[in-house]
């Protein structure tokens, strides 16, 4: 199949490149490189199955033009992490909103069935644990900004399966739990990649709170993986399904194994949200899924757990960043003792 991916400069779409590609399949990426970057994508520019398009998602007439030579759409255009949410609201509002809305229009005037990819956070602050596809959101107060990013995907969420319902098109809605791996930034306020960085430069790692609030973390690996598995499934159109991992961590736990992956003495950082974000920001105790629908559906479970995780992101930041692995050395008696 041939795919058009918006957002395929991203993190996750970079990686759902590389899946689909070493599947036989052909990727064309559309990205506007606002929080995406040609360095996610460069090393697939040969593969005589991957082409690029450097534009919005929101130009209606570059995305139908693409459409009428794909198969199907995965739709991951969107402005990510809490940072850029809390700085660039409106931003976030009317990108997130509008590049959706235009694929679906475009995707049903092709007839080409989409992949819509949500998140998490429409779950809001329910208290019902693990969330359930089914189960009702409960989002915060419009005043707090916060929430502007959750109620946009939920909307991107009710129009896509309003299409289905309505005009008959195959949509398939993905919402991802806290997807990470090697690759991946703290720029806009990614937790592990952030700590990594953190340890590995020496630098305190900043945790937000009292580090008690308790998040799963999914490798991009298993995620592309099941979003790939279910855009080549005809049994799943008008469908929500959680992606993510159900193994759980407190941060402050999560900082001292990141900690104690890179070999870092650093000390761990305790900083209240309004500090980190703005007066009065609001956050969850847990986050976590409830994945008996995708594993019904498609058998999908994810295989790397969370030590995978943190070693494959602190070891990839040691690379970026030159510094050597210490912990390999210690072991080897090439670091000098103080």
């Amino acid at each position: 199949m041939r795919f058009l991916i918006t957002g395929g400069a991203g993190f996750v779409g970079s990686h759902l490149c590389e899946e689909l590609l070493a599947r036989g399949d052909q990727v064309h990426v559309l990205d506007e490189l606002s929080t995406g970057s040609m360095k996610n994508i460069r090393h697939l520019r040969d593969d005589p199955g991957f082409e690029y398009t450097i534009a919005s998602a929101g130009d209606s007439l570059t995305v139908g033009q693409i459409m009428d030579e794909v198969d199907a759409v995965y739709d991951l255009a969107a402005a990510v992490g809490v940072r850029l949410i809390v700085d660039s609201p409106v931003n976030t509002i009317e990108n997130n909103v509008h590049s959706t809305a235009v694929v679906l229009a475009q995707a049903n005037r092709k007839r080409r069935p989409v992949f819509v990819a949500s998140t998490s956070e429409v779950y809001g602050k329910s208290a019902v644990l693990p969330y359930h596809e089914d189960g009702d959101l409960l989002l915060g107060s419009t005043a707090r900004g916060r929430w502007s990013y959750a109620c946009g995907k939920a909307l991107g969420e009710f129009l896509a399966l309003a299409y289905f319902k309505e005009q008959g098109l195959p949509v398939v809605v993905g919402r991802l739990f806290n997807v990470v791996g090697p690759g991946q930034v703290g720029r806009y306020g990614m937790v592990i990649p952030t700590l990594a960085a953190q340890a590995v430069g020496g630098q305190p790692l900043t945790v937000h709170g009292d580090g008690s609030q308790q998040r799963c973390f999914c490798h991009v690996r298993d995620a592309v993986g099941a979003m790939a598995d279910l855009m080549h499934r005809d049994d799943v159109w008008g469908q929500v399904f959680n992606i993510g991992s159900n193994e759980e961590v407190t941060i402050m736990h999560l900082a001292e194994r990141v900690r104690a992956a890179a070999g870092s003495d650093s000390e761990i950082e305790l900083v209240s949200y309004d500090d980190a974000f703005e007066a009065g920001f609001e956050d969850m105790a847990r986050r976590v899924p409830d994945l008996t629908k995708i594993g019904e559906a498609i058998g999908w479970r994810p295989t790397r757990g969370l030590d995978q995780i943190v070693s494959e992101v602190v070891q990839r930041q040691r690379e970026e960043s030159g510094e050597p692995d210490r912990t390999v050395q210690e072991r080897t008696g090439t670091v000098a003792q103080a």
